[in-house]
Protein backbone atom coordinates (compact mmCIF):
# COMPACT_ATOMS: atom_id res chain seq x y z
CA UNK A 1 0.00 0.00 0.00
CA UNK A 2 1.24 3.48 -0.90
CA UNK A 3 0.30 6.70 0.93
CA UNK A 4 1.34 10.19 -0.15
CA UNK A 5 1.25 13.22 2.17
CA UNK A 6 1.58 16.64 0.52
CA UNK A 7 1.88 19.99 2.29
CA UNK A 8 3.63 23.29 1.63
CA UNK A 9 5.37 23.00 5.03
CA UNK A 10 6.54 19.42 4.47
CA UNK A 11 10.20 20.52 4.45
CA UNK A 12 9.97 21.35 8.17
CA UNK A 13 9.61 17.70 9.09
CA UNK A 14 11.68 16.09 6.32
CA UNK A 15 14.77 15.63 8.48
CA UNK A 16 16.49 12.34 7.72
CA UNK A 17 16.67 11.11 11.32
CA UNK A 18 12.96 11.79 11.87
CA UNK A 19 11.94 9.85 8.77
CA UNK A 20 14.37 7.07 9.68
CA UNK A 21 12.73 6.78 13.12
CA UNK A 22 9.31 6.39 11.47
CA UNK A 23 10.61 3.89 8.93
CA UNK A 24 12.31 1.71 11.56
CA UNK A 25 9.41 1.93 14.06
CA UNK A 26 6.74 0.75 11.62
CA UNK A 27 8.84 -1.23 9.15
CA UNK A 28 7.79 0.91 6.18
CA UNK A 29 9.53 2.73 3.37
CA UNK A 30 9.50 6.51 3.84
CA UNK A 31 10.77 8.71 1.02
CA UNK A 32 10.62 12.39 0.11
CA UNK A 33 9.27 13.27 -3.33
CA UNK A 34 9.37 17.04 -3.85
CA UNK A 35 6.85 18.54 -1.44
CA UNK A 36 5.48 15.14 -0.48
CA UNK A 37 6.33 12.24 1.82
CA UNK A 38 5.58 8.85 0.32
CA UNK A 39 5.03 5.91 2.70
CA UNK A 40 4.93 2.41 1.28
CA UNK A 41 4.57 -1.13 2.64
CA UNK A 42 2.54 -4.28 1.99
CA UNK A 43 0.97 -3.97 5.45
CA UNK A 44 -1.71 -1.28 5.22
CA UNK A 45 -1.92 -0.94 9.03
CA UNK A 46 1.78 -0.05 9.28
CA UNK A 47 1.35 2.52 6.51
CA UNK A 48 -1.69 3.96 8.31
CA UNK A 49 0.16 4.38 11.63
CA UNK A 50 3.24 5.86 9.96
CA UNK A 51 1.18 8.29 7.86
CA UNK A 52 -0.65 9.50 10.98
CA UNK A 53 2.69 10.33 12.60
CA UNK A 54 3.84 12.31 9.54
CA UNK A 55 0.51 14.16 9.36
CA UNK A 56 0.77 15.00 13.08
CA UNK A 57 4.32 16.27 12.58
CA UNK A 58 3.20 18.52 9.73
CA UNK A 59 0.30 19.86 11.82
CA UNK A 60 2.44 20.52 14.90
CA UNK A 61 5.28 22.07 12.87
CA UNK A 62 3.01 25.01 12.04
CA UNK A 63 3.11 26.04 15.71
CA UNK A 64 6.19 24.43 17.29
CA UNK A 65 9.59 23.07 16.44
CA UNK A 66 9.81 19.32 15.90
CA UNK A 67 12.45 17.46 17.89
CA UNK A 68 13.46 13.85 18.51
CA UNK A 69 11.52 13.57 21.76
CA UNK A 70 8.30 14.71 20.09
CA UNK A 71 8.75 12.32 17.15
CA UNK A 72 9.34 9.42 19.55
CA UNK A 73 6.22 10.40 21.48
CA UNK A 74 4.07 10.66 18.35
CA UNK A 75 5.24 7.19 17.29
CA UNK A 76 4.35 5.86 20.75
CA UNK A 77 0.86 7.41 20.59
CA UNK A 78 0.21 6.12 17.08
CA UNK A 79 1.09 2.57 18.11
CA UNK A 80 -1.25 2.87 21.10
CA UNK A 81 -4.14 4.43 19.19
CA UNK A 82 -4.01 7.73 21.10
CA UNK A 83 -2.48 10.04 18.50
CA UNK A 84 -5.73 11.57 17.25
CA UNK A 85 -6.81 12.35 20.82
CA UNK A 86 -3.46 14.07 21.46
CA UNK A 87 -3.80 16.26 18.37
CA UNK A 88 -7.45 17.20 18.88
CA UNK A 89 -7.19 17.85 22.62
CA UNK A 90 -5.18 21.02 21.99
CA UNK A 91 -2.16 22.53 23.68
CA UNK A 92 -3.39 25.63 25.47
CA UNK A 93 -0.68 27.91 26.83
CA UNK A 94 -0.91 27.88 30.63
CA UNK A 95 1.28 30.90 31.21
CA UNK A 96 4.04 32.84 29.45
CA UNK A 97 7.27 33.39 31.37
CA UNK A 98 8.94 36.82 31.63
CA UNK A 99 11.38 35.68 28.93
CA UNK A 100 8.51 34.98 26.55
CA UNK A 101 8.56 31.19 26.84
CA UNK A 102 5.06 29.68 26.58
CA UNK A 103 4.39 27.00 29.21
CA UNK A 104 2.02 24.26 28.06
CA UNK A 105 1.49 20.54 28.37
CA UNK A 106 3.63 18.44 26.04
CA UNK A 107 2.09 15.00 26.41
CA UNK A 108 -1.39 13.52 26.54
CA UNK A 109 -0.91 12.58 30.19
CA UNK A 110 0.09 16.14 31.04
CA UNK A 111 -3.01 17.44 29.29
CA UNK A 112 -5.20 15.17 31.42
CA UNK A 113 -3.32 16.49 34.47
CA UNK A 114 -3.96 20.13 33.55
CA UNK A 115 -7.63 19.42 32.82
CA UNK A 116 -7.95 17.66 36.18
CA UNK A 117 -6.54 20.70 38.01
CA UNK A 118 -9.02 22.96 36.19
CA UNK A 119 -12.09 20.94 37.11
CA UNK A 120 -11.29 19.48 40.54
CA UNK A 121 -10.72 20.94 44.00
CA UNK A 122 -8.09 18.29 44.78
CA UNK A 123 -5.76 16.52 42.33
CA UNK A 124 -3.44 13.70 43.38
CA UNK A 125 -0.80 13.06 40.74
CA UNK A 126 1.85 10.32 40.72
CA UNK A 127 4.54 9.91 38.09
CA UNK A 128 8.26 9.44 37.42
CA UNK A 129 10.96 12.09 37.54
CA UNK A 130 10.76 14.53 34.65
CA UNK A 131 7.07 14.02 33.87
CA UNK A 132 6.15 17.60 34.82
CA UNK A 133 4.20 16.93 38.03
CA UNK A 134 5.68 19.75 40.08
CA UNK A 135 6.43 22.29 37.37
CA UNK A 136 2.98 22.15 35.78
CA UNK A 137 1.35 22.18 39.22
CA UNK A 138 3.28 25.34 40.12
CA UNK A 139 2.44 26.83 36.71
CA UNK A 140 -1.28 26.29 37.35
CA UNK A 141 -0.88 27.85 40.80
CA UNK A 142 0.75 30.94 39.29
CA UNK A 143 -1.98 31.14 36.65
CA UNK A 144 -4.72 30.98 39.33
CA UNK A 145 -2.93 33.65 41.37
CA UNK A 146 -2.42 36.01 38.42
CA UNK A 147 -6.06 35.68 37.34
CA UNK A 148 -7.13 36.45 40.96
CA UNK A 149 -8.88 33.10 41.41
CA UNK A 150 -6.92 32.81 44.68
CA UNK A 151 -5.14 35.38 46.84
CA UNK A 152 -2.03 33.35 47.67
CA UNK A 153 0.08 30.35 46.70
CA UNK A 154 1.22 27.88 49.35
CA UNK A 155 3.84 25.31 48.33
CA UNK A 156 5.23 22.70 50.68
CA UNK A 157 7.34 19.54 50.81
CA UNK A 158 8.08 17.06 53.59
CA UNK A 159 11.63 17.65 54.82
CA UNK A 160 12.03 13.92 55.29
CA UNK A 161 15.80 14.01 55.43
CA UNK A 162 15.88 16.79 58.00
CA UNK A 163 14.64 15.16 61.19
CA UNK A 164 16.94 15.92 64.09
CA UNK A 165 19.65 17.15 61.73
CA UNK A 166 17.66 20.24 60.74
CA UNK A 167 18.60 21.90 64.00
CA UNK A 168 22.30 21.43 63.30
CA UNK A 169 22.19 23.24 59.96
CA UNK A 170 23.51 26.83 60.10
CA UNK A 171 21.23 29.88 59.86
CA UNK A 172 17.61 30.70 60.66
CA UNK A 173 14.65 28.48 59.78
CA UNK A 174 14.39 29.88 56.24
CA UNK A 175 18.04 29.08 55.58
CA UNK A 176 17.65 25.63 57.12
CA UNK A 177 14.75 24.60 54.87
CA UNK A 178 16.06 26.25 51.70
CA UNK A 179 17.78 23.09 50.34
CA UNK A 180 14.49 21.16 50.54
CA UNK A 181 12.53 23.92 48.78
CA UNK A 182 15.07 24.61 46.01
CA UNK A 183 13.18 22.79 43.20
CA UNK A 184 10.06 24.85 43.94
CA UNK A 185 12.06 28.08 44.12
CA UNK A 186 13.55 27.27 40.72
CA UNK A 187 10.11 26.70 39.18
CA UNK A 188 8.74 29.97 40.61
CA UNK A 189 11.74 31.98 39.46
CA UNK A 190 11.28 30.59 35.95
CA UNK A 191 7.56 31.35 35.87
CA UNK A 192 7.58 34.76 37.56
CA UNK A 193 11.11 36.04 37.22
CA UNK A 194 13.47 36.35 40.17
CA UNK A 195 12.47 39.91 41.11
CA UNK A 196 8.69 39.36 41.12
CA UNK A 197 9.02 36.03 42.93
CA UNK A 198 11.12 37.69 45.66
CA UNK A 199 8.53 40.49 45.95
CA UNK A 200 5.60 38.08 46.35
CA UNK A 201 7.57 35.96 48.80
CA UNK A 202 8.40 39.00 50.95
CA UNK A 203 4.75 40.10 51.02
CA UNK A 204 3.57 36.62 52.02
CA UNK A 205 1.57 36.16 48.83
CA UNK A 206 3.69 33.10 48.11
CA UNK A 207 4.60 30.76 50.96
CA UNK A 208 7.11 27.94 50.65
CA UNK A 209 7.52 25.78 53.73
CA UNK A 210 7.97 22.26 55.11
CA UNK A 211 4.84 20.14 55.43
CA UNK A 212 5.10 20.13 59.23
CA UNK A 213 4.31 23.87 59.27
CA UNK A 214 0.82 23.17 57.84
CA UNK A 215 -0.46 21.61 61.08
CA UNK A 216 -3.22 23.66 62.71
CA UNK A 217 -3.73 25.96 59.72
CA UNK A 218 -6.86 26.58 57.65
CA UNK A 219 -5.95 27.17 54.03
CA UNK A 220 -8.58 29.49 52.55
CA UNK A 221 -8.55 31.32 49.20
CA UNK A 222 -5.30 29.65 48.16
CA UNK A 223 -3.72 27.30 45.67
CA UNK A 224 -1.85 24.72 47.75
CA UNK A 225 0.66 22.27 46.30
CA UNK A 226 2.27 19.41 48.20
CA UNK A 227 5.37 18.14 46.42
CA UNK A 228 7.34 14.91 47.09
CA UNK A 229 4.19 13.45 48.64
CA UNK A 230 5.62 9.92 48.40
CA UNK A 231 7.60 10.86 51.51
CA UNK A 232 4.54 11.57 53.65
CA UNK A 233 3.16 9.14 56.19
CA UNK A 234 -0.54 8.37 56.32
CA UNK A 235 -1.01 10.75 59.28
CA UNK A 236 0.88 13.57 57.55
CA UNK A 237 -1.18 13.21 54.38
CA UNK A 238 -4.43 13.23 56.32
CA UNK A 239 -3.26 16.30 58.22
CA UNK A 240 -2.48 18.12 54.96
CA UNK A 241 -5.70 17.19 53.18
CA UNK A 242 -7.85 18.30 56.12
CA UNK A 243 -6.28 21.78 55.95
CA UNK A 244 -8.15 22.51 52.69
CA UNK A 245 -10.40 25.52 53.28
CA UNK A 246 -12.94 27.60 51.34
CA UNK A 247 -12.05 28.58 47.77
CA UNK A 248 -8.95 26.40 48.00
CA UNK A 249 -7.50 24.25 45.25
CA UNK A 250 -4.98 21.59 46.25
CA UNK A 251 -2.53 19.58 44.18
CA UNK A 252 -0.54 16.63 45.57
CA UNK A 253 2.44 15.29 43.58
CA UNK A 254 4.73 12.33 44.17
CA UNK A 255 6.95 9.65 42.64
CA UNK A 256 6.66 6.12 43.98
CA UNK A 257 10.15 5.26 42.72
CA UNK A 258 11.78 7.81 45.07
CA UNK A 259 10.43 6.94 48.53
CA UNK A 260 12.71 7.91 51.44
CA UNK A 261 10.42 6.91 54.31
CA UNK A 262 11.79 4.50 56.93
CA UNK A 263 11.13 0.85 56.16
CA UNK A 264 7.69 -0.24 57.35
CA UNK A 265 6.12 3.25 57.29
CA UNK A 266 2.67 3.61 55.74
CA UNK A 267 2.94 5.61 52.53
CA UNK A 268 0.57 8.58 52.64
CA UNK A 269 0.45 9.10 48.87
CA UNK A 270 -0.36 5.48 48.03
CA UNK A 271 -2.90 5.28 50.84
CA UNK A 272 -4.67 8.49 49.78
CA UNK A 273 -5.09 7.25 46.21
CA UNK A 274 -6.76 4.08 47.45
CA UNK A 275 -8.98 5.87 49.96
CA UNK A 276 -10.04 8.90 47.89
CA UNK A 277 -10.47 7.51 44.37
CA UNK A 278 -14.01 8.10 43.07
CA UNK A 279 -14.89 10.85 45.54
CA UNK A 280 -16.58 13.90 44.02
CA UNK A 281 -14.27 16.89 43.58
CA UNK A 282 -11.11 14.74 43.60
CA UNK A 283 -9.16 13.61 40.53
CA UNK A 284 -6.45 10.94 40.55
CA UNK A 285 -3.87 11.25 37.74
CA UNK A 286 -1.08 8.81 36.98
CA UNK A 287 1.70 9.95 34.64
CA UNK A 288 4.04 7.40 33.06
CA UNK A 289 7.45 7.11 31.44
CA UNK A 290 5.93 8.34 28.17
CA UNK A 291 5.21 11.70 29.87
CA UNK A 292 8.85 12.39 30.71
CA UNK A 293 9.87 15.63 28.97
CA UNK A 294 13.43 16.06 30.18
CA UNK A 295 16.44 14.76 28.30
CA UNK A 296 15.34 11.50 26.56
CA UNK A 297 18.11 9.83 28.56
CA UNK A 298 15.97 10.27 31.70
CA UNK A 299 13.20 8.19 30.13
CA UNK A 300 15.67 5.40 29.37
CA UNK A 301 17.09 5.55 32.90
CA UNK A 302 13.61 5.32 34.46
CA UNK A 303 12.76 2.37 32.19
CA UNK A 304 16.00 0.58 33.09
CA UNK A 305 15.38 0.94 36.82
CA UNK A 306 11.77 -0.22 36.42
CA UNK A 307 12.95 -3.36 34.63
CA UNK A 308 15.60 -3.97 37.30
CA UNK A 309 12.98 -3.67 40.06
CA UNK A 310 10.77 -6.24 38.32
CA UNK A 311 13.69 -8.66 38.08
CA UNK A 312 14.62 -8.11 41.75
CA UNK A 313 11.01 -8.73 42.83
CA UNK A 314 10.95 -11.93 40.80
CA UNK A 315 14.12 -13.22 42.45
CA UNK A 316 12.81 -12.35 45.95
CA UNK A 317 9.62 -14.35 45.32
CA UNK A 318 11.71 -17.37 44.38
Amino acid sequence: MNHRITDEDIAKICISRFLRKISESFGVSVEVDGDSVVIDDENSLNVHHASKVVEAMVSLSKKDDIDDRLVDYLIFLSKNGSLEEFITKGDEVIITTPTGRPIKSKTLGQRFYIDAIKRSELVICSGPAGSGKTFLGVAMAVKAFKSKEVSKIILCRPAIEAGERLGFLPGDIEEKINPYMRPIYDALETLLGQELFAKYLEKGLIEVSPLAFMRGRNLDDAFVLLDEAQNTTNDQMKMFLTRIGMNCKACVCGDFTQIDLPYGSTNGLRDSIGVLEGIEGISIVSLSESDIVRNPLVQRIVSAYAEADVKRCGKERK
